[in-house]
């Protein structure tokens, strides 16, 4: 018979900081990672979920056993583009996805109501200035309580209303997401459950749930049931427990390397943990590096800050062993095609549009702003508009959306040249 530390699957991992590993996972390490996660999401027969990810991802995996095992009925997405339509179309009660996919929605709800005139656009982005202050459990006062009512009773009620009007748990994870964009969608009544774990981890390490004390927005959540995660001296995040793969699949050196003596898996990622047992997570090892003045630098921090404008829908933050930090920016283009229709303006391609003075001002103004936050040697010095969209499908991002560092580097090889050769 089958026992419960024999192979069940072998899953790749997203390769975004290198070649693909084989992950061997076994039926304990699936089956006690989603009996954890269903306790977390409490789906029942008569919720409909959708699930975004493609099964042969690990989280792809886990939201289809999680959602069988709770006896909910699971619905899968008919492409990347078609998610709004089929959380409608189904009236999902939840779905999976990855912070793209909640950054594209947000951007789509932000241009409808910049669309909006007069008393009714006032009211809208008082609602969502409201919802990116928002904290759970009333944590902000009875007056902000009152203030979250009204707004939802004008403005996010419409939101739920376009997912279907059932929408009301998102389990997100497979990259960083910006707290601002939690915060509005807790705020909305969608209640985005992040995550975080590997393909080696079947995939849930920590997670944050719904119950007061237990979710902290902004971080990844505490320990998932049995399993526990330390710190190392390093600060790289270290995990141990039923959900922990047994290694890579005829691999043995680099199985070696992922485990060290007392059984802890090394994640390859960095963080912290807070005085409450919250986990968060700062970025991949390996993404982060040196200027030549010898300061480090946490890519995703900082690219996610600078996502934080509408302007920008992904970035890439370089500079290693340079005197100054840089980005290549592929803008969003939605948004400038917009603001292009609103002004009148006639322009041909996508080069000449973000080459045009307007164009080039805002970016400067936008991000001119954000350096402000920022510590000096984290600022951008220099950057560069791409006329290009960055997607799975022209190799530049994975599956679930993830920058492919090394892909884009040898991609833009001369412009990133260009930047520091000025």
């Amino acid at each position: 018979g089958i026992q419960q530390d024999d192979l069940a699957s072998l899953i790749y991992t997203s390769g975004t900081t290198g070649k693909a590993k084989a992950v061997m996972l076994t039926h304990r390490n699936l089956v006690s990672n989603f009996l954890s996660a269903a306790s977390v999401f409490q789906l029942n027969p008569s919720d409909n979920y959708l699930s975004i990810l493609p099964l042969c991802h690990v989280g792809g995996r886990l939201g289809n056993y999680q959602t069988q095992y709770s006896g909910a009925s699971i619905y899968y997405a008919e492409n990347m583009g078609t998610i709004a339509r089929d959380l409608a179309d189904i009236r999902a009660d939840g779905f999976d996805a990855v912070p793209r996919v909640l950054e594209k929605f947000y951007e789509v709800i932000i241009s409808k109501g910049n669309k909006q005139e007069g008393f009714k656009k006032k009211v809208f982005f008082w609602a969502v200035e409201l919802g990116l202050k928002y904290n759970p459990h009333g944590e902000n006062g009875w007056l902000y309580e009152l203030k979250h009512k009204i707004a939802d009773k004008l403005v996010f009620s419409k939101w739920r209303q376009a997912l279907g009007g059932r929408v009301r748990i998102v389990g997100c994870g497979g990259a960083s997401l910006q707290c601002r964009l939690e915060r509005v969608f807790w705020a909305a009544g969608i209640k985005i459950i992040n995550m975080y774990g590997l393909t080696e981890t079947s995939p849930i390490i920590t997670i944050n749930r719904t119950e007061k004390g237990r979710v902290k927005l902004g971080s990844v959540g505490l320990p998932i049931d049995g399993v526990e995660v330390k710190i190392a001296e390093d600060g790289e995040i270290l995990c141990k427990g039923p959900n922990v793969s047994p290694g890579y699949y005829k691999d043995p050196e680099l199985t070696r390397l992922a485990y060290d003596e007392q059984g802890w898996f090394h994640t390859g990622d960095i963080g912290h943990i807070d005085e409450k047992g919250f986990l968060m997570v700062t970025d991949r090892k390996k993404e982060i590096f040196k200027l030549s003045n010898g300061k480090f630098i946490a890519p995703q921090v900082i690219e996610n800050i600078f996502k934080e404008t509408p302007l920008i829908d992904q970035i890439m933050v370089i500079g290693e062993h340079q005197k100054f930090a840089s980005a290549l920016i592929s803008p969003n283009f939605v948004y400038i095609e917009d603001w292009k229709k609103l002004n009148n303006i006639a322009c041909e391609s996508r080069y000449e549009l973000i080459e045009l003075p307007q164009v080039q001002s805002m970016f400067a103004a936008a991000i001119d702003a954000i350096n402000k936050k920022l510590n000096p040697y984290e600022r951008l010095s220099r950057y560069k508009l791409i006329s290009d969209e960055w997607t799975p499908a022209g190799g530049e991002l994975s599956p679930t959306l993830k920058l492919k560092r090394q892909v884009i580097q040898k991609k833009y090889h001369d412009t990133i040249n260009q930047i520091y050769s000025k």
